[in-house]
This record gives C-alpha cells, sequence and structure tokens, in this order.
C-alpha cells in the first residue's frame, strides 16, 4: 500500500453513491460501444421484488416527466450461509427540477418500528429478518415518504469490482490498524481486499458507524472514477461481470438510461447529511435514538425535496 505525505483537496467532494455508479455505467460515454455487455449486465443485476405501490405516493413516477424520486441504496455484507444485515443504508431523493440530489445516511443501530414484525429494533435488522422488501418498508414507515427503488451492493463482493477497475486511491482522513493492515494518513491506493478492510472499520473512528459509511461512499466514489477512465475501457468485460454478481436493483436498463438522460442536472449540486440522534443503552442493549422533533424535521425536509408538501 503507498500513502502520498502531500495530502492534496479531494477532487471528488459530493459523495455520489451506489446508484449513480448504476447510472454512469448505464449512460457513460462508452455504453453504446458495449451495449450487448451492458444489457446482459443490467439484466443480471435486477431484480424484481414483491412490493405492492407505495400508498404514500398519489401518482405514479415517470422519469419521461422528471418526477423527483427515491432510491434507497443498502451495503449489505452477505457471507455463505449468511442472509447478512444492511450495514450500510443511505436514502437519495432526487428532484430535476430544483437540480439537487440528496442523501441522507441512517446509522445500522436506529431504533424503529420494524414493519412486518410489530416491535422495535435496529434498523438493519429489517432487511434480516425480510429481505429488500422489509427493508423498503421499515425505512418508508421511519421517515413518512415513498421508497421508489432500491439498489443493494454485496460488500463482500465488492473487492471484486475494486479489483476489476485495477485498484482505487482514497485520501484516509487519519492512521489506523485494523484486519492485520495499517492504512496510512492521506493518499493511499487500496486493491480490493484492502478497500475491503478500509470500508469496514467502525470502533476506531471517533465518528462511528457515520465514519464507516463515509469510508464505504469514499471507495465507491474512487469506483466511479475509475470505471469511468479511459483506461478501463479494456477491463469493460471484468468490470461488468464484477457488478452482475455484487449489484441488484429493481431499475431496469431502460429506468437506468431514462434517468441518465433525464435526471442529469439533479447530479449538479448533491448534498449529503446525517440524522441526528445519540446513543442509548437499553436492556442492555445500544440503539441510536433519533428524537420525534428531529425525526419529523427530517421528514419535512424529505417530503419538499420530493415535492409531496405541495
Amino acid at each position: 500500500m503507498r500513502a502520498d505525505k502531500h495530502q492534496k483537496k479531494r477532487k471528488w467532494p459530493k459523495v455520489v453513491g451506489i446508484i449513480f455508479l448504476l447510472l454512469l455505467l448505464a449512460g457513460g460515454g462508452y455504453a453504446y460501444s458495449i451495449y450487448h455487455s451492458l444489457n446482459k449486465t443490467a439484466e443480471t443485476m435486477n431484480e424484481k421484488i414483491d412490493r405492492p405501490k407505495s400508498e404514500k405516493r398519489t401518482e405514479e413516477v415517470k422519469f419521461e416527466k422528471k418526477h423527483p424520486f427515491s432510491v434507497l441504496l443498502l451495503g449489505v455484507d452477505e457471507r455463505d450461509g449468511d442472509k447478512g444485515r444492511s450495514d450500510t443504508m443511505i436514502v437519495v431523493t432526487v428532484n430535476p427540477n430544483e437540480k439537487t440530489t440528496k442523501m441522507l445516511s441512517i446509522p445500522r443501530d436506529t431504533l424503529v418500528n420494524i414493519v412486518g414484525k410489530g416491535y422495535e429494533d435496529k434498523i438493519n435488522h429489517a432487511y434480516a429478518f425480510g429481505g429488500v422488501e422489509m427493508a423498503m418498508d421499515t425505512v418508508e414507515e421511519f421517515l413518512d415518504i415513498p421508497i421508489d427503488y432500491y439498489a443493494k451492493i454485496n460488500m463482500e463482493g465488492f473487492k471484486d469490482i475494486v479489483n476489476a477497475v485495477g485498484g482505487v486511491t482514497v485520501n484516509n482522513d487519519f492512521a489506523f490498524t485494523y484486519g492485520g493492515m495499517t492504512f496510512n494518513e492521506g493518499q493511499i491506493s487500496l486493491d480490493g481486499e484492502e478497500a475491503l478492510i478500509y470500508s469496514r472499520m467502525r470502533k476506531q473512528d471517533p465518528r462511528g458507524d457515520f465514519g464507516r459509511q463515509a469510508r464505504q461512499r469514499q471507495v465507491i466514489q474512487a469506483v466511479i472514477k475509475e470505471g469511468a477512465s479511459v483506461s478501463s475501457l479494456w477491463n469493460y468485460g471484468d468490470i461488468f461481470g464484477a457488478i452482475g454478481n455484487n449489484v441488484k436493483t429493481n431499475l431496469t436498463l431502460d429506468e437506468m438510461v431514462d434517468i441518465q438522460k433525464n435526471y442529469k442536472s439533479a447530479t449538479k449540486d448533491i448534498s449529503q447529511s446525517q440524522i441526528a440522534g445519540e446513543g442509548a443503552n437499553l436492556g442492555g442493549i445500544y440503539y441510536y435514538v433519533v428524537p420525534e422533533e428531529e425525526k419529523q424535521k427530517v421528514q419535512s425536509d424529505l417530503k419538499d425535496h420530493l415535492d409531496l408538501n405541495e
């Protein structure tokens, strides 16, 4: 692993997120020359879910009309014989009329009502209990907005994507040792295994789970940068193969292309936030508790961004 002594300003200060990895690949300049590979990958990625239309939305989202929409991004550790939990949960809302995209991180330990179970638990347990559908339903009730789409990435296999693009370069905020590896402060280059371990560290970070989520998004941004580079043209087969094996979404290829075509303006202003709360020990178990006032504020802001308060 290499580290640069001179810490330089990040080239990608705005978080793009998993969904824009998909959109970039769907709409990138070289997509036309490799359409068949892209189409095959999109078919592998597409995963229909058994979930009715949200009662929180009165009108169906139509991309050609540039309706604001939402996506739940799930970063899941799925090992053999283990369904896993969604340790990374990010709600993305896109409004092309305002030309803005907002990303809200939800800590995995957030105490919420688990829809379909009838009791409160950590929000990341929803995926473990009932898969994508229960995770979407639970987040939808918690934030009181429609969750229109999802994109899920298997973090265990994310190393294959990193290796496919030839590794990534990130700027590390502080030095730490984790998983038998030392990550120096400043600019460092990571292969797939290193990137996976780098993105998993949590306990040494004073930001806790938020710090881990930030590193995961940082690695994803670096993958987007490398995947969009001209040099990646020679590796598109490996890249598409790794993505097809490790990313699932209910968006079709046509929908991704429509988004790329009609929502470009919304990528010019991308902001990120985290829902405020505090840790609490309840019955000997740690939870992240969000005050009702904070929850209502976040709900109102999201509804405004989705044009649901009009």
